[in-house]
Protein backbone atom coordinates (compact mmCIF):
# COMPACT_ATOMS: atom_id res chain seq x y z
CA UNK A 1 0.00 0.00 0.00
CA UNK A 2 1.51 3.60 -0.51
CA UNK A 3 2.50 5.25 2.12
CA UNK A 4 0.14 8.34 2.10
CA UNK A 5 -2.79 5.72 1.39
CA UNK A 6 -1.43 3.95 4.78
CA UNK A 7 -1.51 6.86 7.20
CA UNK A 8 -5.07 7.94 6.04
CA UNK A 9 -6.08 4.37 7.28
CA UNK A 10 -4.20 4.60 9.82
CA UNK A 11 -5.78 7.75 11.17
CA UNK A 12 -9.02 6.35 10.44
CA UNK A 13 -8.46 3.06 12.18
CA UNK A 14 -6.68 5.09 15.54
CA UNK A 15 -10.61 7.06 15.75
CA UNK A 16 -11.91 3.90 15.74
CA UNK A 17 -10.27 1.94 17.88
CA UNK A 18 -9.95 4.62 20.58
CA UNK A 19 -13.52 6.01 20.50
CA UNK A 20 -12.11 9.32 19.30
CA UNK A 21 -15.34 10.50 17.85
CA UNK A 22 -14.32 14.46 18.26
CA UNK A 23 -11.57 13.67 15.78
CA UNK A 24 -11.00 13.15 11.95
CA UNK A 25 -8.11 12.23 10.36
CA UNK A 26 -7.35 15.53 9.37
CA UNK A 27 -7.05 16.35 12.99
CA UNK A 28 -3.91 13.73 13.19
CA UNK A 29 -0.84 15.39 12.17
CA UNK A 30 1.74 13.05 10.99
CA UNK A 31 4.23 14.19 12.93
CA UNK A 32 2.22 14.93 15.81
CA UNK A 33 3.56 12.60 19.29
CA UNK A 34 0.30 10.28 20.00
CA UNK A 35 1.18 10.31 23.81
CA UNK A 36 1.81 13.50 25.88
CA UNK A 37 1.58 16.89 24.59
CA UNK A 38 0.46 15.69 21.46
CA UNK A 39 -2.61 13.82 20.75
CA UNK A 40 -3.22 13.31 24.54
CA UNK A 41 -3.35 9.24 24.41
CA UNK A 42 -2.26 6.93 27.19
CA UNK A 43 -1.17 3.94 28.13
CA UNK A 44 -4.27 2.26 27.98
CA UNK A 45 -4.51 3.73 24.44
CA UNK A 46 -1.23 2.18 23.91
CA UNK A 47 -2.38 -1.23 24.49
CA UNK A 48 -5.76 -0.68 22.38
CA UNK A 49 -3.29 0.49 19.82
CA UNK A 50 -1.09 -2.58 20.00
CA UNK A 51 -4.28 -4.82 19.38
CA UNK A 52 -4.98 -2.63 16.32
CA UNK A 53 -1.89 -3.76 14.99
CA UNK A 54 -1.78 -7.25 15.69
CA UNK A 55 -5.71 -7.52 14.36
CA UNK A 56 -5.16 -5.52 11.46
CA UNK A 57 -1.39 -5.78 10.35
CA UNK A 58 -0.15 -9.02 12.16
CA UNK A 59 1.92 -7.17 13.63
CA UNK A 60 2.78 -9.08 17.59
CA UNK A 61 4.77 -6.40 19.84
CA UNK A 62 5.48 -8.42 22.77
CA UNK A 63 8.57 -5.90 24.31
CA UNK A 64 6.93 -2.62 25.86
CA UNK A 65 10.53 -0.89 24.73
CA UNK A 66 9.43 -1.76 20.81
CA UNK A 67 6.20 -0.58 21.57
CA UNK A 68 7.43 2.46 22.85
CA UNK A 69 9.48 2.76 19.33
CA UNK A 70 6.70 1.95 17.00
CA UNK A 71 3.70 3.64 18.64
CA UNK A 72 5.67 7.34 18.68
CA UNK A 73 3.86 9.22 15.67
CA UNK A 74 2.18 8.28 12.54
CA UNK A 75 5.15 7.97 10.25
CA UNK A 76 6.70 5.77 13.38
CA UNK A 77 3.68 4.03 13.11
CA UNK A 78 3.41 3.72 9.36
CA UNK A 79 7.05 3.31 8.80
CA UNK A 80 6.99 0.22 12.00
CA UNK A 81 4.12 -1.21 9.89
CA UNK A 82 6.24 -1.62 6.39
CA UNK A 83 8.66 -3.25 8.03
CA UNK A 84 7.07 -5.73 9.97
CA UNK A 85 3.62 -6.24 8.88
CA UNK A 86 2.24 -9.17 7.04
CA UNK A 87 1.88 -8.01 3.04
Amino acid sequence: MEKEALKAQLKTQIIQFLNLTDLTPADIKDDEPLFGDGLGLDSIDSLELIVLLKKEYGINIQDPKEGRKALVDINTMVNYIEANGKK
